[in-house]
């Protein structure tokens, strides 16, 4: 089937873009270079190793001839001219048999193959050659009718240099041009390696300042591309940013004037009730407006920086038990994560002010786990994460509404606003991580806050 043989190609292919890059550079080279040593040993190779072996199976098979004519005096002159002219080193062991079967020893190369079938042609007696016993010759045996004749002819014409050189060039080439591709495109993917950077750093608040284009023209333009968008975020930011400090003056000011006014107006038995019910009313109006304020100013304005994370949590839960509340923390000594301190703070503080509102007791532990125990969003090769549990006694979200929990304005309390889950899902998903609301084992309600470190 197409589809899971392709599924199989995929796997097998490398997944970083350097790699797949020096894979489609140097493939083509290297089916090229196969089919030239193909080429190689199919033409000019078998055809020199032809000639050589057939030079080399000539000259024995003469030596043969001429010992088994010529009378036993005339073998010594033989054996001496055949060393001299032919360099083939000759002895000769009376009354031997050859035994056994020929061993190849060299099946890359033709060469064997070759001689043998040189000899077959040439000699017309039993033969056996050896390739092991001396590495610089080969031995060769050959049956005559009153012994065996040994032969000792040098390897090296049965070789060529072409050989030699032409697997030299082979090898020396893709190594010089894996090199190039990789060196190049080390540069180029460095380029790409440090835009991901820049622009994750930006998006966990992580302000870095505009990057360098370099690289390829795409990639150079990529770079003035985000650096463009930053400006453009950050200018949008500020823009907000003075314009909602400018709505919270404008709201706050009436309010001012209004509980003022309150306080100046006389009391009286008959108006002390609905006076405190109106000032009660200002200071939940003040209370909405800054949760409002709050939510759409975001914390885009602040920088990350190194922070102890138990520290936050131990400033929030100690700012929780001054107010009446009832909360626990455990945590290890020190924590050190990349944090934006206040947001992160008023990320704590809603999760812990919307337990203890609703519930007797609230604990808070903190502790890293593994991203493979737990899942969840991050950056590729994130292993560890930083997890703060907040959980309650109280009567906790139906698991059909806890998603539903985190858009703004819906409230799945009666008397909250709908802002504070959803203030805290927003700061912590700009700092890569996420929250997760799940069942308490106090019985109510456990919010999960997951941190890359």
């Amino acid at each position: 089937m197409p589809g899971p043989v392709m599924g199989r190609l995929r796997r097998l292919l490398p997944r970083s873009l350097m790699a797949r890059s020096v894979l489609i550079i140097l493939a083509p080279m290297l089916v090229l270079q196969a089919v030239a040593l193909q080429l190689f040993y199919g033409g000019h190779l078998d055809v020199i190793s032809r000639r050589l072996a057939g030079g080399v199976a000539g000259d024995v098979a003469f030596v043969a001839e001429l010992i088994r004519r010529e009378p036993a005096e005339q073998h010594p002159w033989i054996f001496r001219e055949a060393s001299w002219r032919l360099d083939l080193a000759l002895a000769f062991e009376p009354g031997a048999r050859i035994q056994g079967e020929r061993r190849p020893s060299m099946s890359i190369l033709p060469l064997e193959e070759d001689l043998n079938n040189a000899l077959g042609e040439r000699v017309r007696a039993r033969f056996d050659t050896d390739w092991q016993s001396d590495p610089r010759s080969v031995i060769i045996r050959v049956q005559m009718p009153d012994g065996v004749l040994h032969v000792e002819a040098p390897r090296k014409r049965l070789f060529t240099a072409t050989l030699y050189l032409f697997v030299i060039w082979l090898v020396g080439s893709a190594l010089l041009l894996s090199g190039v591709a990789i060196l190049f495109m080390k540069n180029q993917v460095r380029a790409i390696r440090r835009l991901a950077a820049a622009a994750e750093a930006f998006g966990l608040g992580r302000d870095l300042g505009p990057i360098k284009p370099e690289g390829a023209s795409e990639v150079r333009q990529a770079a003035g591309a985000f650096n463009r968008m930053r400006e453009r975020i950050r200018r949008f930011v500020g823009q907000r940013t003075e314009m909602l400090a400018g709505i919270s003056h404008d709201l706050r000011t009436p309010l001012t004037r209004m509980r003022l006014g309150v306080t100046m107006l006389p009391r009286s038995p008959e108006t002390e009730e609905d006076l405190a019910a109106l000032t009660q009313d200002m200071e939940e109006m003040e209370r909405m407006i800054a949760a409002y304020l709050s939510f759409a100013r975001g914390e885009g304005t602040e920088q990350a920086r190194p922070a102890d994370l138990v520290e936050l949590v131990q400033d929030v839960a100690a700012k929780a038990r001054r107010s009446g509340a009832a909360v626990e923390v455990a945590a290890p000594g020190k924590l050190a994560l990349p944090l934006r301190p206040d947001a992160v703070r008023r990320c704590l503080g809603n999760l812990i002010d919307n337990a203890r509102r609703h519930a007797q007791h609230v604990s808070v532990a903190v502790e890293t786990v593994p991203r493979t125990e737990l899942g969840g969003p991050g950056g590729e090769g994130q292993s560890l994460w930083a997890q703060v549990t907040v959980d309650d006694d109280g009567p906790g979200i139906p698991a059909a509404d806890r998603e539903g929990a985190f858009k703004p304005f819906a409230s799945g309390r009666p008397d909250g606003t709908g802002l504070g889950l959803a203030i805290a899902r927003d700061i912590v998903r700009a700092h890569g991580g996420d929250i997760q609301l799940e069942e308490s084992p106090l019985g109510g309600l456990r919010a999960r806050l997951l941190l890359p470190v």
